[in-house]
C-alpha cells in the first residue's frame, strides 16, 4: 500500500511538470505527423503488391506510427533523469521516506499517460487521411502503446543511471533503438521484405506488437476475411511473440528499478 501511495505522489509531482508544459504534446505528435503527411502517400502504389498487408495504405502504417511514437517517445526520458542527477534533485528525493522504486514508477507513469495521449491524438488526426478504426481496437491498441512505452522509459532510465552524461546516453539510445525499429516493420511491412531479413526480425518482440497493433486497428470483417487464410503454425508463432512483447516491459521495469534503487 505505502509503494502505491508513493508512487502516485511521484506521479503527481511529474503530471504537474507535464501539465505546465502542454506544447511537448504538440512536438511529439510533430514528427509522426510529418510521416503521416509526407511519407505515407508514397505507400499507396505498393499497397496493391503481393505480400502488403490487407486493409490499405493508412491502415498499415498509422499503427506502425504509433509503435514508433512509443519508442521514440520513451527513448528521451533520460535526459530529464541525467539533469535531475546533475542539479541534485535525485538525491534529495531519495533521502526523503518515499520508496526508491516509486520514484521510478512514478516518472514511468507520467510517461506512459504522454505517450498514450500522444498516440490517441494522432490517431484522430489521421482518420480523415483513410484510417479504419474499431473502437475496441483503439484502447487495445493504446494499452500495447503503453506498453511499449513502459518498456523503452525503464531502459532509458537504466542506461541514463549508467552513464549520467547526455553526451553518451544519446548515441547509445537513439543508435540502438534504430535498427530495431527497421526490424519491427514500423515504416514498411516485413512481409513485403526478402526471406533473410524477416528471419532475423523474427527475434524482434517489436516485430510482433506492430503486427498485433494492424490487425487490432483493422475493420472486423477484413479481419475475418484475414483470419480465414492464416496458417495455424503462423498463428501459433505470432501468440509467442506477442506474449513476450507483454511481458519485456515488466521485466525491464524491475531491472531499472533495481538500478534505481541502488543509484
Amino acid at each position: 500500500m505505502k509503494l502505491l501511495r508513493d508512487t502516485w505522489l511521484v506521479f503527481g509531482r511529474y503530471f504537474g511538470i507535464f501539465i505546465h508544459n502542454p506544447v511537448w504534446v504538440a512536438l511529439g505528435v510533430l514528427q509522426p505527423l510529418l510521416y503521416l503527411v509526407l511519407f505515407a502517400p508514397l505507400l499507396k502504389p505498393i499497397a496493391a503488391m503481393r505480400g502488403f498487408p490487407p486493409g490499405g495504405a493508412y491502415n498499415v502504417f498509422v499503427p506502425g506510427l504509433l509503435v514508433q511514437l512509443g519508442m521514440f517517445g520513451a527513448a528521451g526520458v533520460g535526459f530529464s533523469l541525467i539533469s535531475e542527477l546533475r542539479m541534485g534533485v535525485i538525491e534529495r528525493l531519495r533521502v526523503t521516506p518515499v520508496s526508491r522504486v516509486a520514484l521510478l514508477f512514478g516518472r514511468a507513469l507520467r510517461d506512459m499517460f504522454s505517450i498514450v495521449l500522444q498516440s490517441l491524438i494522432l490517431i484522430l488526426i489521421a482518420l480523415p487521411f483513410g484510417l479504419s478504426i474499431h473502437p475496441f481496437g483503439v484502447v487495445v491498441v493504446l494499452l500495447l502503446i503503453g506498453l511499449i512505452g513502459l518498456l523503452t522509459a525503464s531502459i532509458a532510465y537504466a542506461v541514463a543511471l549508467a552513464v549520467k552524461s547526455e553526451d553518451t546516453y544519446a548515441p547509445i539510445v537513439f543508435t540502438s533503438a534504430l535498427p530495431i525499429l527497421l526490424l519491427s516493420g514500423v515504416l514498411l511491412p516485413m512481409s513485403i521484405a526478402p526471406q533473410w531479413l524477416q528471419n532475423i526480425a523474427h527475434v524482434n518482440p517489436l516485430l510482433y506488437a506492430v503486427d498485433a497493433a494492424r490487425d487490432l486497428q483493422r475493420p472486423p470483417r477484413r479481419r475475418e476475411r484475414r483470419g480465414r487464410r492464416v496458417d495455424p503454425a503462423r498463428a501459433i508463432d505470432h501468440r509467442r511473440g506477442d506474449r513476450r512483447a507483454a511481458v519485456w516491459p515488466c521485466g525491464r521495469l524491475v531491472e531499472c528499478a533495481k538500478a534505481f534503487a541502488l543509484g
